[in-house]
């Protein structure tokens, strides 16, 4: 039986709910095309605002072990799924569609996945309906608690921040829900980024600055411009001064972020991470050979390998727009994820098993980080200048979507 869990709360809430709700029912309703699966669950935990909202979904087969699915509702109302992670989702009209991806299709008897969806509306549609699996209608597929009848309130009710959280000065950025770090710069006052954020030249300064932009922004009236210089020795990036080393073993983040010029074959860094298990050596995110690259500090291992065919398993950073750029580092389990607007990226990818082209290197030898903080900006070891703006940065324990 689907077990399908939503709270009664205002009628945004109930139809952002309903959204992760419907995906996650679907997801795990996971057996063969013969038959409904039996003994499933599903929790989920929905964040939402007027207007849109995200979902991180776990499902658990139950006693009945799973090697693929695909999943299929209908929505009474306008709800539109935007975004998946660790799915591929899709919508024609009413009708959305998820299908699992090459490395969690596998689900073993009393096992679990996890995986999210975000999306929009624009009114209450009613609850959906249609699930099934691989076309054959779900079982108890209908949500538990049927929506309000009393039309929407015309103010969605404030959202009370947690006790341990100071209350923000001004509203965080959609999708930041339980983040340690969620900063949109709408606070800065002045030209230079300063209180939750330092300028710092970690190697040596030089060209390079660092200030906060109203021109061009990904939300909101401040963004932060970086103007990266070609050439070493021209390394800036801004800080986080807050303690972000409790995060804890599992961290997520997510930045939005936007450049002009195309990465260059030279080296380069836009993210960098201190690492206490790797003798405080940074842990860096940036490009060569024209797409992105993770680069490790301490013995420059790069993933992926800079193969031509390690190469093509990764993409390069978008010019001239906003990209959502989102991460995960595992500590414990020495393994790290990276999604581009919400797309999981091979070559970003190092699960733990080495592969070559990929992580073979990354895993020459024992790698469990335990990171510290987070810079934001530009290191350049060749040739390469570039301006980038980053804005709506997010850090905490669980993905936090885009």
């Amino acid at each position: 039986m689907t077990i399908l869990r939503a709270r009664r709360v205002s009628t945004l809430v109930v139809v952002a709910a309903l959204a992760a709700a419907v995906t996650t029912t679907g997801a795990a309703l996971l057996t063969s095309p013969a038959a409904a699966a039996q003994g499933c669950r599903v929790d989920y935990t929905p964040n939402q605002w007027p207007g849109g909202f995200t979902a991180n979904i776990k499902v658990s087969p139950g006693d009945t072990a799973v090697s693929s699915w695909t999943v299929t509702w209908s929505y009474a109302g306008d709800e539109r799924v935007t975004n998946g992670w660790n799915a591929t989702v899709s919508q024609s009209g009413s009708t959305v569609t998820a299908r699992n991806m090459s490395y969690n299709g596998n689900i073993p008897a009393s096992g679990s996945t996890e995986f999210g969806v975000q999306g929009t509306f624009g009114s209450s549609g009613g609850a959906p309906t249609g699930f099934s699996l691989n076309g054959v209608p779900c079982n108890g597929a209908g949500p538990t608690t049927p929506p309000p009848t009393t039309p929407p309130p015309t103010t969605p009710p404030p959202t009370t921040p947690p006790p341990t959280t100071p209350p923000p000065t001004t509203e965080p950025p959609v999708g930041c829900a339980g983040a340690v770090l969620c900063d949109g710069f709408e606070t800065q006052t002045g030209s230079t980024p300063s209180g939750d954020w330092a300028v710092v030249s970690p190697d040596c300064s030089g060209a390079g600055t660092a200030s906060i932009d109203t021109a061009t922004t990904h939300s909101g009236s401040r963004s932060v411009r970086i103007n990266g210089a070609a050439g070493y020795c021209n390394h800036v990036f801004i800080r986080s001064t807050k303690n972000l080393g409790n995060v804890g073993s599992v961290r997520y983040g997510r930045i939005w972020v936007r450049h002009t010029t195309a990465q260059p074959t030279e080296h380069t860094t836009m993210m960098a991470m201190v690492d206490a298990a790797d003798g405080n050596k940074d842990l860096r995110l940036g490009g060569q050979n024209g797409a992105l690259q993770w680069n490790r500090a301490s013995d420059d291992a790069t993933l992926p390998e800079q193969s031509p065919a390690g190469v093509a398993q990764s993409v390069p950073l978008p010019t001239n727009r906003w990209t959502c750029v989102e991460f995960m580092v595992d500590g414990a389990a020495g393994q790290l994820r990276t999604w581009l607007d919400g797309a999981a990226i091979t070559g970003l990818t190092a699960d733990g098993a080495p592969t070559h082209d990929i992580d073979g290197q990354w895993y020459n030898r024992t790698w469990r980080p335990q990171l510290t903080d987070l810079k934001l900006g530009w290191e350049s070891y060749g040739g390469g200048a570039d301006t980038l703006w980053y804005d709506d940065v997010a850090l905490g324990s669980s993905r936090i979507g885009c």
